[in-house]
């Protein structure tokens, strides 16, 4: 064993033993915070893959679709860019496009109606790409002050056993404060992490959002603009 691991594993038994020492009340708190803790950390690692892999397709798919001469031969190729949330947009375009023409060489009788098509189908992907982050935000809100609740009610516990002892040395009350403390530093703990992949994630999100409304413009004007011969 290092050196250098032996003040990392005294470190860990001590949390340990102030985890174990603590009352029923401060155990409580500190599975509460551990289970915010845990589900919070499985929304930011599937979030994650989730984003990364839409922000990958929808580079591959923006290539495969301005390399294109033409709408439909776009569709046979786009189910394979399923991730990005463009291959959305884009279906729902062309479904609309196809149900005005008739035939892929026909006349679009109303862009507005495929300008709406593409808007509410960004707001479904929006919705979507969003799902479970509030979660995050209220991990990063609430775990804070369920730890400071748990370090009062520790601290009102220590100074009622320090008021029923008659001792008032501090090290009669430092055991019992310190065990308080520990649950202040769970929430900061698990407030930490999804506050700052809530922040990043957002950014994504209005940088999918920002990409959306562009895509949808260069699908109004593939459909406008005529087809080669």
């Amino acid at each position: 064993m290092s050196v250098q691991t032996l003040p990392c594993l005294y470190i860990g038994g001590e949390i340990s033993n102030l985890i174990l020492q603590s009352g029923p009340v401060a155990k409580l708190v500190l599975l509460i915070l551990l289970l915010f803790s845990l589900l919070s950390w499985a929304i930011i690692l599937a979030k994650w893959q989730t984003i990364s892999r839409a922000r990958l397709q929808s580079g591959r798919f923006l290539r495969a679709f301005r390399k294109a001469a033409r709408l439909q031969d776009v569709a046979p190729v786009a189910d394979q860019f399923r991730p990005s949330p463009l291959v959305a947009l884009f279906e729902s375009g062309f479904d609309e496009y196809r149900r005005q023409v008739g035939n892929p060489t026909g006349v679009v009788r109303s862009m507005l109606a495929v300008e709406r098509s593409l808007q509410i189908a960004a707001s479904e992907e929006l919705t979507r790409l969003e799902r479970r982050l509030p979660w995050l935000a209220t991990t990063g809100a609430v775990t804070p002050f369920i730890g400071l609740f748990g370090t009062v009610w520790g601290i009102i516990d220590a100074f009622h056993g320090l008021g029923t002892a008659g001792s008032a040395t501090l090290r009669a009350v430092a055991p019992g404060i310190s065990e308080a403390l520990i649950t202040t530093a769970a929430g900061l703990a698990a407030a930490i992490p999804a506050v700052i992949a809530y922040n990043i994630f957002t950014h994504s999100l209005r940088e999918f959002s920002a990409r959306m409304d562009d895509f949808a413009l260069e699908f109004l004007n593939a459909v406008e603009r005529p087809e080669p011969r």
